[in-house]
């Protein structure tokens, strides 16, 4: 559990770690929609070039990356041998009994891998590089528009990065859980289904009422020190676009309309 990079901030003084928090949840949501075009293998050969620049910029380590896409393995091999047995498009590549794979099922299956690898780095790379306290800013600032139609952007942009924030802390206190089971005698990984399937409600129950617990705590503390959603306030630091943030958003912008471009014409 403590290899999970998801969520967590590494303060390293890098070229991404300096932008503009606005800049980088925006482009992180143009390129997630990006992503999803069928752009073909060179259209996402493209992007995952453009992915590991960021990536070499914001100074993150190979190991760490392979640590963020390590917990979606199960998923990502799940959806894969879902689509290679249900999509029955193409030409049949081969047949034992009732299974088919054809090769359009190849094809998506290879797509659905390559997608999810890129939004598990692209996702990683934000929440790595950004500090929680400047995702609620950009998240704010990036809703405001919509205070007119009385939408809580503050009560939103709070509650995501509080969640973004306690990722690091429930994987700890799951460790911390599975460590005192396990001295108990609970065995997570062997075992019959029905033992397995006791081992992690022994797990789940104690982790609930853990994050119930905090969560208790954390409304406690805030309450204690008045805040008020509500109230108007000022802030200390202050969000600040730079060249450097106009130059990055023209690259993001420019790869995205390559990947629809080429969804288009190919």
């Amino acid at each position: 559990m403590n290899n999970m990079m998801f969520g967590k901030y590494l303060p390293i003084d890098s070229f991404v770690h300096r932008l503009d928090p606005r800049l980088k949840i925006g482009a992180l949501l143009l390129l997630l929609i990006a992503v999803f075009f069928d752009a073909g293998f060179l259209g996402y050969a493209i992007l995952g070039i453009f992915v590991i620049m960021m990536a070499l910029l914001s100074h993150i380590k190979v190991s760490q990356i392979i640590k963020a896409i390590k917990p979606m393995l199960f998923m990502m091999a799940f959806l894969m041998i879902f689509n290679l047995l249900f999509i029955q498009r193409g030409t049949l590549l081969w047949s034992f009994s009732f299974i088919k794979i054809y090769d359009q099922a190849l094809t998506q299956t290879a797509y659905i891998f390559i997608r999810l690898v890129l939004i598990i780095v692209m996702t990683t790379i934000l929440t790595a590089t950004t500090k929680p306290l400047d995702l609620t800013l950009g998240i704010e600032h990036l809703l405001s528009p919509f205070k007119k139609l009385g939408f809580p952007t503050h009560e939103v942009a709070m509650m995501i990065s509080i969640a973004l924030r306690f990722i690091p802390t429930l994987l700890e206190e799951t460790q911390r859980i599975m460590k005192a089971q396990a001295s108990r005698g609970v065995e997570f990984s062997e075992g019959t289904l029905k033992q397995k399937i006791m081992s992690i409600v022994s797990l789940i129950i104690p982790l609930f009422i853990s994050a119930f617990q905090r969560a208790e705590d954390l409304a406690n503390a805030m309450e204690s020190r008045n805040y008020n959603p509500e109230a108007k306030r000022t802030r200390y630091k202050q969000l600040h676009w730079k060249f450097a943030d106009t130059i990055s958003f023209i690259c993001v912008i420019a790869m995205c309309s390559t990947l629809v471009v080429m969804s288009i014409v190919l």
